[in-house]
């Protein structure tokens, strides 16, 4: 049954991570983070926030990890303060607050667009009676997915609204990917985990998952393939070709 799927025979279910995986909003997240961070560098005498580093410090990870992880690597530390800090608070959290402020302007004026070959994906997934849930750290992808609509796919979603209510460690931890797994009554060693973050990759691996599948959209192959991805792909429609 899943051949034409390109996915090992056991695979009974889907953990699809969302921005950059089934739709274009990690490009999105991409700019806020840059407006957001560039003017706090600049504030501490450094350069501007780089791809290279939206990709090893800030993708994939809930956005005040991201936040404390980046400017750790620049060596800057900002206070902690109660997760609905003002944008404008110069903390972690009014950080990252500001960014969510900004990707929303920014999904707004844009739209949100899903991958044709992830829709395409999606659905042969869905045909095959495969189980489908979405996991990111993003706390707007009720809103995406419904833009996008790709809400009828979806049986489960595992968000950062979830991952913050019931405590759960943010990637490259598994404990989403694992909640996603559990919504669908599925164990780990039956479901593949679909990523184009180097953390969620290390997520899929490190939950034991049956299948990894890392989606490289910024020319990062070989980093997913060492972070934990059983297999590289340029757009989920390459699956559907084996």
């Amino acid at each position: 049954m899943h051949i034409v799927l390109g996915l090992p025979d056991h695979i009974t279910a889907c953990l699809f991570d969302l921005d950059g995986v089934l739709t274009g909003t990690a490009a999105l997240h991409r700019a806020a983070w840059k407006e957001t961070f560039d003017p706090v560098l600049e504030k501490h005498g450094q350069p501007p926030f780089t791809d290279a580093d939206y990709n090893n410090h800030v993708d994939g990870r809930p956005r005040f990890d991201g936040v404390r992880e980046f400017l750790h690597s620049r060596g800057i530390d900002l206070p902690e303060a109660p997760p609905d800090a003002p944008p404008s608070d110069d903390s972690v959290q009014g950080v990252g607050n500001r960014k969510n402020e900004r990707v929303q302007q920014i999904i707004a004026e844009r739209g949100v667009q899903p991958y044709p070959g992830s829709m395409r994906y999606v659905e042969a997934c869905k045909a095959a009676g495969l189980r489908i849930a979405v996991v990111t750290s993003s706390a707007n992808a009720k809103m995406v997915l419904d833009a996008a609509e790709l809400t009828k796919y979806v049986e489960a979603r595992i968000d950062g609204v979830v991952i913050t209510d019931r405590k759960l460690r943010g990637k490259p931890a598994p404990d989403s990917f694992l909640a996603g797994a559990e919504a669908l009554g599925t164990t780990p060693a039956n479901a593949v985990v679909f990523e184009d973050a180097l953390s969620g990759v290390q997520a899929g691996k490190a939950g034991h998952f049956g299948y990894v599948v890392g989606v490289d959209r910024v020319g990062q192959a070989e980093e997913l393939r060492a972070h934990g991805a059983n297999v590289v792909v340029q757009d989920l429609a390459e699956l559907l070709e084996d």
